[in-house]
């Protein structure tokens, strides 16, 4: 059994701790990148705020990873990995809205295992690529689907995935867990809509890091979205969406419109 580690705020203070006893949090003395030593402080979960679990430098985000979700979108089979880049200002943590934008027609929830980079590498083989993933945690890459639509028929893919709070991630870095072996769920207002298993992946975790680093030097605080499953649907203001991965909690995450 791994750590579950936290970002969050207490007082004036933005700090990193593990969540013990799912109600208890143990202050790290240092960030989450080093070793995990607490400081020996206890705080109740109730007296913090979380926030998404990690300082993100770099969203990679992937799309057509699993093959069910390939056939719903009518593409062929990717034969290397779909790759984008998310900005870090649509990054929300857990409870935060997600804002429904003025331009907005058609927007999707999609529920994705993300893995957490913990330690700097470039040429990573597939052998050791794990070697690099601190740890992993629920996300929500959000798209308005016209305007994405739009930019793929330009080769192109941005602003339908990069508005303001289109990257809800949380709540916890999960470490320790098996990354062929991680289920994911999404609900919208309680009712499942997406459920699979990272054994589905076309494109492993181990491969993803790997294949990324071989021209990118990947850094602490990196995140790699994995990609998301079939079942993807509408959300609309009023509504609340939870992703699930296991060993991992549950984020959930309102949908309000623009004021």
């Amino acid at each position: 059994m791994g750590d579950q580690i936290i970002r969050y705020n207490f007082g004036d203070n933005t700090s990193y701790g593990l969540l013990v006893a799912e109600d208890e949090v143990h202050p790290l003395v240092d960030g989450p990148f080093n070793e995990l030593k607490t400081t020996g402080e206890k705080i109740s979960l109730g007296d913090v705020t979380l926030l998404a679990p990690v300082e993100v430098r770099t969203i990679f985000a992937l799309g057509l990873n699993y093959a069910s979700h390939v056939g719903e979108s009518k593409y062929d089979l990717p034969e290397i990995p779909m790759l984008f880049v998310k900005p870090t200002t649509s990054v929300i943590g857990p409870g935060d809205a997600i804002v429904y934008p003025q331009e907005a027609e058609l927007v999707h929830h999609e529920a994705e295992v993300s893995a957490v980079i913990g330690k700097q590498g470039r040429r990573i083989s597939e052998e050791n690529a794990l070697d690099y993933v601190l740890g992993y945690t629920c996300g929500n890459d959000v798209s308005e689907r016209i305007i994405q639509r739009a930019e793929m028929a330009q080769r192109a893919m941005l602003i339908g995935k990069g508005f303001d709070t289109f990257t809800p991630l949380g709540p916890v870095i999960a470490t320790g867990l098996d990354a062929t072996d991680i289920d994911v769920i999404a609900r919208v207002n309680g009712e499942e809509r997406q459920r699979s298993n990272t054994s589905d992946l076309i494109f492993s975790v181990a491969k993803l890091v790997s294949y990324i680093s071989q021209s990118i030097t990947l850094l602490p605080g990196d995140v790699i979205m994995t990609g998301t499953p079939s079942g993807v649907s509408p959300i609309v203001p009023g509504d609340t969406v939870e992703i699930e991965i296991s060993g991992a909690g549950i984020l959930s995450n309102p949908v309000v419109a623009e004021s």
